[in-house]
């Protein structure tokens, strides 16, 4: 199985790249931002619970998202692995992670960040945002301080699966075609390993 944890800023192309890697590998996108939308959307028994901590205005925590991830997880037991995006993003969510993956008779085959700098960011929001209508996209204020966030709650991540000798980080400037063969590389290194 191939598990990715797959990083990049807001504007960094994650999004398409992440819906190329699934194409090519055969993999099951798990976005939260999507499992929370469908968890709250069903009214399910965790969506509702969600929703109360969310309706107080508070964090929803980690046992709910975790929930959410095991319940997306066990719906498709055939898969060939998972891209995870937008999660892990606090060391307990890794940890947490690792532990329902190992339940699983598998884990974490590697974390890659795409980077790309804080000004070509910057550059490609606003770009996005004469088109987009989104009020955010527009205002450079806004804009560093989601790269701010970014950085701060991926970072500690990143560090801990770099302990595991898991963690890599690519250039995220180039073609489409350039960033998804880097990409691939490292995905194709983690297939040899497992077919040994």
């Amino acid at each position: 199985m191939i598990n990715l944890i797959l990083f990049g800023p807001p504007g960094s192309g994650k999004g398409t790249q992440a819906a190329k890697i699934v194409d090519q590998y055969q993999l099951v996108h798990i976005s939260t931002g999507d499992l929370f939308r469908y968890e709250m959307g069903n009214d399910t028994p965790l969506g509702m619970k969600a929703k109360d901590y969310m309706a107080k205005g508070e964090l929803v925590p980690d046992s709910i998202t975790i929930g959410m991830l095991r319940n997306k997880v066990e719906a498709h037991p055939d898969a060939r692995g998972f891209i995870f995006d937008g999660f892990p993003r606090t060391i307990p969510q890794a940890e947490a992670l690792d532990i329902l993956l190992a339940e699983l008779g598998t884990e974490v085959s590697g974390l890659i960040a795409l980077y790309v700098d804080d000004e070509e960011i910057v550059y490609r929001i606003r770009l996005r945002g004469a088109t987009s209508g989104r009020p955010d996209d527009s205002d450079e204020r806004i804009i560093r301080n989601r790269i701010s966030i970014y950085k701060n709650e991926t970072t500690p991540v990143f560090d801990y699966y770099q302990k595991q000798d898991k963690s890599h980080t690519i250039n995220g400037i180039g073609t489409m075609g350039d960033i998804f063969d880097r990409l691939t590389g490292i995905i194709e290194t983690w297939e040899k390993k497992s077919g040994d």
